[in-house]
């Protein structure tokens, strides 16, 4: 492919090759600008994909909360009076709720608190499906009893699935509390807290003594076979106004617009992608002028045997093309590098994936093609009467 480019323009890749040092500084900026943009995308997709985990192991049709609830991380209570009114409806096959907390793990190694998200499930039918939680549906029965992320990073929260292996319970302090992790269960750590636990409604209200019992978190409707979903959510929605009602998919997408619109985190990381789009378009235009600018009097020379700017234009944006791809290919492979690493050291779900590197070189290609236009207007001005 790279070879039929340079066929296809030789001009412009005889050009690039004249001046190798500055060919190299360019190709290195674009890698630049490359990797950054990959880096922030990857942070991006991996944001939204670790928030949205918890949502795929719920069950349920249809979900309450309460219409301030944000995210996650962000949560606000409604009555539970409300999910019993929606039970008695006849489509209505089963009803559930979670509470949600935040809160501290101590680390029995080095003392020290880390945030941790709480996710309290009915234990006789719990609203998580996942194979490990309902296989130790039985042991959260009991008090003080809880199951474990082993997704958590061990320097977090030490080295709890080896103990749990050896002595089948481990002692920890919670929230000041004594309890006992009694399993675990992979969900995933998030940019929310570094790790999650899950345990039933009775441990949670005593972890959390200043919470109401009243007062749940996200209410779950399982309906019976057939019943049309969207149908019978209008029509629970037009009795229910004190509560918002969501169907899975809209819940997922509930959680994402917060991350994406109105947390911190997200915004930062689609402005460093724009950052990065802005710093490559620079770099190239800096190359491109110079080079146009060195080289004037042949660009001159040509106009003067009547070839025409169009012509000229084309070789620049040919230049500004070849660059891209050439600039791509290591920013590609050593982000690729960047995202094992950084999925090493922070346990998020950071990879390459086949759309993102389209969207890159694109944006490469798009870059470059936007520099190569704003210097031909150095070009343009190439008149072979004011420089002979």
């Amino acid at each position: 492919m790279l070879r039929n480019l340079f066929r296809k323009t030789p001009l412009a890749w005889f050009q690039l090759k004249r001046e190798r040092t500055r060919l190299a500084v360019a190709l290195a900026g674009i890698a630049f600008a490359d990797i950054l943009m990959f880096f922030q995308l990857g942070l991006l997709d991996a944001l939204f994909e670790s928030v949205v985990k918890p949502y795929t192991s719920l069950q349920g049709d249809l979900f309450l909360i309460n219409p301030l609830f944000e995210s996650l991380n962000v949560v606000r209570s409604f009555p539970r009076e409300q999910l019993y009114q929606a039970a008695g409806a006849k489509e209505v096959e089963s009803i559930n709720y979670l509470y949600i907390g935040q809160g501290e793990w101590r680390n029995a190694q080095t003392r020290k608190n880390q945030p941790t998200m709480v996710f309290a499930i009915n234990p006789h039918n719990s609203a998580i499906a996942l194979p490990d939680v309902q296989a130790h549906q039985n042991e959260l029965k009991l008090l003080n009893r809880m199951l474990y992320d082993r997704a958590g990073a061990e320097q977090f929260f030490g080295n709890v699935v080896e103990e749990l292996q050896q002595s089948g319970s481990v002692p920890i302090q919670f929230n000041n509390f004594q309890v006992k992790v009694v399993g675990t269960f992979v969900m995933g750590a998030s940019f929310a807290a570094n790790g999650n636990v899950i345990t039933s409604h009775s441990t949670f209200l005593r972890l959390f003594p200043a919470r109401q019992p009243d007062e749940i978190d996200i209410g779950a409707i399982q309906l019976k076979p057939g019943t049309d979903v969207e149908q019978f959510k209008a029509a629970m929605q037009s009795e229910l106004k004190s509560v918002l009602i969501l169907t899975h998919e809209e819940f997922m997408a509930h959680e994402k617009k917060y991350w994406e619109t109105t947390s911190p985190i997200g915004i930062l990381f689609g402005f460093g992608a724009i950052i990065g789009f802005i710093v490559g378009t620079i770099i190239v235009y800096q190359i491109l002028y110079s080079d146009v600018s060195d080289h004037l009097p042949e660009y001159a020379t040509l106009k003067a045997m009547g070839y025409s700017d169009g012509y000229l234009v084309g070789v620049l944006i040919q230049e500004a093309l070849i660059m891209a791809v050439l600039g791509f290919i290591p920013g590609f492979v050593i982000s690729i590098g960047l995202y094992s690493v950084a999925a090493a050291a922070t346990f998020l779900p950071i990879g390459m994936t086949a759309s993102r590197a389209m969207l890159v070189l694109t944006l490469t290609i798009v870059m470059c093609a936007a520099s190569g236009g704003i210097a031909m207007r150095k070009l343009q001005s190439a008149d072979p009467a004011d420089i002979f």
